[in-house]
């Protein structure tokens, strides 16, 4: 075996000793293209990455209660706002990074021809995330309620605990329809879109991301963040659907 060089072997000890491992929370949304990026940036990076994917609201409230992130990922300025009132995240490095879509899904071999809103009125059953705690719910009840359908849809709503639970229960046929992002439709072959919501009809949807208060890889954090605006990430992001918003990306 050959042996390694002195400057090698230090070089190597000093990699180690500074690696660390962000933990990284996240919209369930998320979870494929950052799981994708983390691969790609670890190739060149010594850190590592630990991803708890949950609902937004779960999540923010995991941090409010002392959980041990580094980095919170939402998928809607909300949730980050709850943080940076309790001062839970670090202002400076707050950016609103992603943009989504709403699409509304059935089931692979339904029948259902509709092509607008109004067309929900005739199913009996519609999944959506819970309302309060995750993002893509609660867009999806503004935009009802925009459509003057959210009383008259209520009570056919399934209330579900994130984006991945609506399509679990509309391919299990336990729902008749869904409301998640165009970028969950997008990754489930087991599932079809009916329609998608115009962006300029839809709730402005807004991902942003910032460095926790408490975390213990802060520069390690801040690095991982700044990789996120980069053309490279930008181009897995949109690979899986979701546009960056212009003011984010970094060349």
């Amino acid at each position: 075996m050959k042996k390694l060089s002195a400057f090698a072997f230090l070089l190597l000890l000093s990699t180690f000793l500074h690696s660390e491992e962000i933990s990284l929370y996240a919209a369930a949304s998320l979870k494929n293209a950052l799981r994708e990026i983390a691969e790609d940036w670890q190739k060149t990076s010594p850190h590592s990455i630990h991803f708890n994917f949950e609902s937004s609201g779960t999540l923010a409230r995991q941090i409010s209660e002392g959980a041990p992130a580094d980095i919170f990922f939402s998928a809607d300025e909300s949730k980050m706002d709850f943080l940076e009132k309790k001062g839970l995240i670090q202002n400076e490095t707050r950016k609103s990074l992603l943009s989504n879509q709403l699409a509304i899904i059935v089931p692979l071999h339904s029948s259902f021809k509709g092509t607008d809103p109004r067309d929900l009125l005739a199913l009996s059953k519609i999944a959506l995330g819970e309302t309060q705690t995750v993002p893509a719910g609660a867009y999806a009840r503004e935009y009802l309620i925009q459509k003057n359908l959210w009383n008259s849809l209520q009570s056919k709503i399934i209330p579900c605990e994130n984006v991945r639970a609506v399509q679990a229960a509309v391919q299990s046929e336990n729902a008749d329809a869904g409301i998640v992002y165009k970028t969950d439709a997008m990754i489930s072959s087991s599932i079809k879109i009916a329609f998608l919501v115009p962006c300029n009809e839809g709730p402005r949807i807004s991902y942003p991301i910032a460095v926790v208060q408490s975390a213990k890889s802060k520069k390690a954090a801040e690095e991982f963040i700044h990789f996120l605006s980069t053309r490279r990430a930008s181009q897995i992001f949109e690979k899986y659907g979701f546009p960056l918003q212009k003011s984010a990306v970094e060349y």
